[in-house]
């Protein structure tokens, strides 16, 4: 079966190609189109910014599609960055300067508790629409640590794994992610209506 997904980040295509082609899903992108679609992420929630991609798609080409918003959430500092994760502090900022920047914010703080939240928008032609959440949580870690992973991953402490997510290996941080866990409830919700 044929899935796209609403995203043209190569990372998040990876992660998606590695979870779901051994199910036999083939994995189609915004890379393997034509034309350069630039769709405006303007919800108030990761929900909302998914079905925003996944809806537009769906209805454009007349084809399921899914699309995942995620982001980090860090509760000393009001849940931030959240929605705006992957434009906080500037759109083209190095996420190399946007961890060391919530080093710094955190520097005085003894709540270290974040979470990465994944949700995942389900979207056919026909209207129907799902939405599937995850979540994976951590603390801040105290220095940015890890070769592996990207995005918030090199400051993101796993406990369980005593170092950051970009510290492990990539298939070791998949089984455990965000995303992973919000593809399972995706899976389960496909596997049902096949």
């Amino acid at each position: 079966m044929e899935i796209f997904i609403a995203t043209a980040n190569m990372h998040k295509v990876a992660e998606f190609k590695a979870m779901l082609e051994p199910l036999g899903y083939q994995i189609k992108s915004l890379n393997d189109l034509e034309e350069n679609i630039e769709i405006e992420e303007n919800g108030q929630s990761f929900e909302e910014n998914a079905l925003i991609k996944a809806r537009y798609i769906a209805k454009r080409y007349h084809i399921p599609a899914i699309s995942d918003d995620s982001g980090l959430e860090i509760d000393a500092l009001n849940k931030q960055p959240g929605i705006y994760s992957a434009r906080f502090l500037g759109h083209d900022t190095s996420y190399e300067y946007k961890n060391s920047q919530i080093l710094k914010m955190m520097q005085d703080k003894k709540d270290r508790s974040c979470r990465f939240v994944c949700a995942i928008a389900l979207c056919y032609p026909d209207g129907q629409e799902y939405v599937f959440q995850g979540t994976i949580e951590g603390n801040v870690a105290k220095k940015i640590e890890g070769p592996n992973g990207f995005g918030y991953d090199p400051i993101f402490y796993y406990e369980p794994f005593h170092t950051t997510l970009a510290n492990v290996d990539p298939k070791l941080k998949n089984s455990v992610s965000h995303r992973h866990n919000a593809l399972i409830k995706l899976l389960e919700h496909l596997n049902e209506t096949k």
